[in-house]
């Protein structure tokens, strides 16, 4: 039970949306009148095609946007996995949404996953003002967890930078201690031995995923401190410095954008402490950002309907709204 809870916790945001795929009535002020939906490639390598899915709003009016990316820990999920909930507070402030897939570890590594969020929003610029009806100068980015350090990411390696940077419990340092050594929590969990978790990967290059197996991998490398090595393919310990283009942490300059950090207190997965770090960073390049804390609460705090059903989420994603409107506006 215990073991199925940490699953359901940890991989909620990547894996939950193919359930949620028919809750129409989640969606209830958004019909088909008012947005369409469309899949495109916007990017193949070799056989591997890497997709994303717009949400546009109806009317000819070029509307600022919201690169949304999902989380996984770079191992899992999927572009379909964004909340119908969370969908419509963004639509309904007047957003296009364009939600993206890359490809996963541990079959494609950090670098070349850092390629594919580059030409993502080279994509949305180039293609986004037909396909989309977005305006290229009014792009936001929002991510969770593994979504989340990609957000963080884009801040200074994506160019043109975004406008606005929209963090939910992401993380800045990915060869700190608590991803490069055996974590305390998951080490609760029964061990998953080597050859548990690579049957579950290595089938070929992916660029989305709903299958939970994958989880098992990701257990793996929780409880052994594998993480960066696995996902980046370099040892934190004795390559330290192959790690500073990839940790969002050591890249902040005045430049980077405005960004809104959301984190939990109580999370498992990502140490709140990743927030802090980040937020600490921001303050002291004068970078304007703020930093909403959840009390008591964990990882994927915003999961499923509880930006519908929750008060305290409703009114967090109304302070999301509020900055992506602020620093979106023309």
């Amino acid at each position: 039970m215990l073991y199925a809870a940490v699953l359901a916790l940890s991989f909620s945001n990547a894996l939950a949306g193919a359930a949620e795929t028919n809750a129409a009535s989640a969606i209830a002020r958004i019909t088909s009148a008012d947005h369409v939906k469309r899949s495109y490639c916007y990017k193949q390598v070799g056989d591997c095609k890497i997709h994303a899915d717009v949400y546009r709003l109806g009317g000819r009016e070029s509307r600022p946007a919201i690169v949304w990316i999902h989380g996984g820990a770079l191992i899992s999920g999927h572009r379909g996995s964004l909340q119908p909930a969370q969908l419509e507070k963004y639509l309904g402030a007047g957003f296009n949404v364009i939600s993206i897939d890359y490809r996963l570890a541990p079959e494609t590594k950090l670098k070349v996953i850092i390629e594919d969020l580059r030409d993502a929003f080279k994509w949305v610029r180039r293609r986004g003002p037909e396909l989309a009806g977005i305006d290229p100068d009014r792009i936001a980015v929002v991510g969770h967890s593994a979504g989340g350090y990609l957000a963080l990411m884009a801040g200074f390696c994506v160019k043109p930078r975004p406008q606005a940077i929209v963090s939910f419990y992401g993380y800045g340092d990915i060869a700190g201690e608590w991803y490069s050594r055996p974590d305390p929590f998951y080490c609760q969990q029964p061990a998953v031995t080597k050859d548990e978790a690579y049957v579950v990967v290595g089938q070929g290059v992916i660029s989305e995923t709903t299958a939970r197996e994958r989880f098992r991998f990701y257990l793996y490398c929780r409880q052994n401190g594998l993480w960066p090595k696995e996902v980046a393919g370099h040892d934190p310990d004795k390559q330290p410095r192959k790690f500073n283009p990839f940790c969002p942490v050591r890249n902040v300059t005045k430049k980077y954008p405005p960004t809104l950090l959301l984190h939990g207190d109580k999370d498992t997965d990502v140490p709140y402490e990743q927030s802090l770090l980040m937020a600490e960073m921001l303050a002291r390049h004068g970078v304007e950002h703020q930093l909403i804390t959840l009390t008591n609460r964990g990882h994927g705090f915003d999961g499923g309907r509880r930006v519908a059903e929750d008060g305290v989420i409703a009114e967090t994603f109304d302070q999301v709204v509020s900055f992506l409107e602020k620093h979106t506006s023309q």
